[in-house]
């Protein structure tokens, strides 16, 4: 069995790849333990009987934090050269986009098109985004069978495209746009079932807290959110005299941001402090169990993160995303009471602060967007993808 993998390169497309292909590799494992039992059971009629090897290869353009955690998993990596189309047009950004169009896509066409058919996948899976693209269009010409997830409810211009190669379309929002019906099949977005096995306890000895306020647990993405770093330094003092915080500042920015909040922040309330450049897969589910509040961003990945742990949260979508839809994605998600949206547009230092103290103050209102949050979510998204291609597969 050979299955391919492809996707961006970000932290939105990778950890979604990661949660389906550990669930993958769990069926599979117990497929072949099943089919070794019956060896066993009928040893002397079933000699003969051999269990097909899994093996899973991911192809995407060159980003070397994806390569390293999917190579982690056991998924052997290829590079392959993408392009994108940028909507801010400059000279610059004309340019690049013809260079893209006319050079790195056909390229990543060409590297994608042998590189299956030496593979010889029995289908593609592909999380999306324009590192997909050169991918999914070689496996349509070799008649590949192609499997999508998309996970805003607003897909991207890639994706749009890529749905007419493709046989099914898993979606994560009950109203995503733009798709056929009849291709649709709703699952929410794929998580790492391991971020749900946090402890506050532990998370309290694993970042010190001191554990006499409450916790906001502020996240920009995998890559940091250089505003809401700004936005957070504006008010650090003040925020810490109420609270304590976990920060995931993003590595690009860590040592500027960390620098300047020692400058500003008070050496009483300084413990209350603490900031991060990026949390690995052992603190973020520790920090996910600790937080009274999330703050973050509105990519698809941070939302059913959120809801899986059934934790309030404020999201604030990243203006420049593309079509609006990380706009879209908070509102969805606002729309079941399991969240408020402050769009960035209208955030003052001193609104955000206010807006917190009032939340704060109202406990019966964090507890319903919990519940709310909570009922939103769908932790089984991974394994229900892995069961729809084993089955397609009719390896199941």
């Amino acid at each position: 069995m050979k299955i391919v993998l492809t996707g961006g390169g970000t932290g939105g497309h990778v950890f979604p790849l990661i949660a389906v292909v550990r669930e993958i590799k769990s069926l599979y494992l117990q497929k072949r333990l099943q089919e070794s039992r019956d060896v066993f059971g009928e040893l002397k009629e079933k000699r003969h009987l051999k269990v097909e090897e899994l093996n899973l290869y991911y192809l995407g353009p060159r980003d070397e934090f994806s390569l390293i955690l999917l190579a982690q998993e056991g998924v052997r990596t290829k590079e392959i050269s993408a392009g994108k189309i940028r909507r801010y047009l400059t000279a610059k950004t004309l340019l690049e986009n013809g260079v893209d169009i006319f050079f790195r896509v056909p390229l990543g066409i060409i590297q994608s098109f042998f590189n299956l058919f030496f593979f010889a996948p029995d289908l593609i899976f592909s999380k999306g985004g324009y590192g997909s693209f050169p991918v999914v269009l070689a496996g349509w010409l070799l008649r590949i069978p192609i499997f999508l997830h998309e996970s805003d409810v607003d897909p991207g211009l890639s994706n749009q495209i890529l749905s007419r190669f493709t046989k099914k379309i898993f979606v994560s929002f009950p109203k995503t746009e733009r798709f056929p019906l009849s291709k649709m099949i709703l699952v929410g977005n794929p998580i790492r079932k391991e971020i749900l096995t946090g402890d506050p306890k532990e998370a309290q000895e694993l970042f010190k807290l001191v554990g006499a306020k409450p916790v906001l647990l502020i996240m920009g993405g995998s890559q940091g959110a250089r505003r809401i770093n700004d936005l957070i330094l504006a008010i650090l003092p003040n925020l810490l005299g109420d609270f304590e915080v976990l920060h995931q500042i993003g590595e690009k920015n860590f040592l500027k941001v960390k620098a300047e909040a020692e400058v500003t922040v008070a050496n009483e309330t300084e413990k209350f402090y603490h900031p991060f450049a990026f949390f690995r897969e052992e603190e973020v589910k520790q920090a996910y169990a600790a937080a009274n509040l999330i703050i973050g961003r509105a990519g698809a990945g941070v939302i059913f993160e959120i809801a899986a742990v059934g934790k309030p949260s404020i999201l604030i979508p990243l203006p420049e995303a593309a079509q609006g839809h990380q706009l879209k994605n908070a509102y969805a998600f606002a729309a079941v009471g399991a969240a408020i949206v402050l769009e960035e547009s209208n955030l003052t230092p001193n609104f955000f602060l206010d807006k917190l103290k009032y939340l704060f103050s109202r406990p019966q209102d964090l507890e319903k967007m919990s519940q709310a949050a909570a009922k939103f979510a769908k932790p089984e998204a991974a394994k229900e993808i892995a069961r729809y291609l084993f089955s397609f597969l009719k390896a199941w």
